[in-house]
């Protein structure tokens, strides 16, 4: 019963070693225009992402993406601390006009 017991412990402290974490990637990695700083990020199928988007008339191939609502571009970073109260994000999407930017990623500053 101990060495079941030990077998599972340490299965499971693998599993839970090899399961990547959620990092956020550094601002120069992003290729797709200017950091976002957006109001809030959130899964493409939260309800007030469906809403803009469905007012927009956007359609969504891959719905399990982020996306950042109310967002304007950062120009300066590091001027004044971060230049970001809000979630700094670089998305692939920033072309409708700062209400929502599509496939998101947190990034540092």
């Amino acid at each position: 019963m101990q060495f079941k017991l030990a077998f599972v412990s340490v299965a499971l402290a693998t599993l839970a070693a090899a399961t990547p974490a959620a990092r956020n990637e550094p601002a120069s990695s992003c290729t797709t225009g200017p950091v976002q700083c957006c109001n809030s990020v959130v899964p493409a199928t939260d309800a007030s992402a469906t809403k803009v988007l469905g007012l927009l008339g956007i359609v969504l191939q891959d719905v399990n993406v982020l996306v950042g609502l109310t967002c304007d571009p950062i120009t300066v970073i590091g001027v004044g601390g971060s230049g970001c109260s809000a979630q700094a994000v670089c998305c692939e999407d920033n072309s409708h006009g700062g209400l929502i930017s599509i496939g998101c990623v947190p990034v540092d500053l």
